[in-house]
């Protein structure tokens, strides 16, 4: 009877391990942080930045944006939300990692996505978007992507594949994912949300095909492991999970 108590004991535990959603990485440290932008550093090649953005409906909030690095080269997945923060950004990858910035890569035409890109323009760095996104931003008045893509795009950061792709509409009509698969890395934007998050900002969202956008994500990614929002907490497959729940009844 011992042997069972401890073998039942045993598979409560895994299963709660199991179930339990993923932190934020062990090796997770912040290297560089001002009142204007924080970088975060997840992996050997993985780095989150943190922006701010001034909002009527949510007040401030926190705007998450990924750092590809290899080498001597890196790859940004959205901009800070304003100038200032991306010129911060910029002279820390110059300064501190000691590397240039092949790209940046805007996941949809708000500002928490393209609201530094003038600086990337300053400092002659390539900018790209899905068509859909630079159309969108025109029509906005907003700073436009120098370069556009139809479905997907790959791009390089020393070894690393970014492979940013269009799955469907959900927080826009024109949200990308980008994913780094040899270090199984997500960046879901605004079109993932983080664990217990609200529906958020629905302006310009396609609600009634927003779950099903995210269930092609996690088809496509099934060995994905950091799984980082837009806007919240990093995690896991838990987040893709969630986010389709949250918008499976609409």
């Amino acid at each position: 009877m011992k042997s069972l108590s401890k073998i039942l004991l045993l598979s409560s535990t895994l299963l709660f391990f199991s179930c339990t959603p993923q932190k934020k990485p062990e090796k997770a440290k912040v290297v560089y942080k001002t009142d204007n932008l924080s970088i975060i550093q997840l992996s050997d090649g993985i780095y989150q930045h943190i922006s701010y953005l001034n909002t009527d409906s949510f007040g401030k909030v926190e705007c998450n944006g990924m750092i590809v690095k290899d080498g001597n080269e890196t790859v940004i997945l959205d901009t800070p939300t304003n100038d200032k923060s991306t010129g911060e950004l910029i002279d820390w990858i110059k300064n501190s990692l000691h590397s240039k910035v092949n790209a940046v890569v805007a996941t949809h035409f708000h500002d928490d996505c393209l609201g530094g890109l003038k600086e990337f323009d300053k400092n002659n760095i390539p900018s790209y978007a899905n068509n859909k996104t630079i159309e969108l931003a025109k029509q906005a008045g907003a700073h436009v992507p120098g370069y556009g893509f139809n479905e997907t795009i790959t791009l390089n950061a020393g070894k690393h594949k970014i492979v940013v792709k269009f799955f469907g509409e959900g927080h826009t009509k024109d949200n990308v994912v980008a994913y780094v698969p040899d270090e199984k890395a997500m960046f879901g934007g605004c079109l993932i949300k983080e664990m217990d998050a609200t529906k958020g900002y629905l302006g310009d969202a396609n609600v009634q095909s927003w779950s099903q956008t995210v269930d092609k994500v996690k088809t496509e990614y099934p060995d994905v492991e950091m799984v980082m929002p837009g806007h919240g907490e990093i995690g896991g497959k838990e987040l893709l999970d969630y986010t389709i729940r949250l918008f499976k009844s609409n």
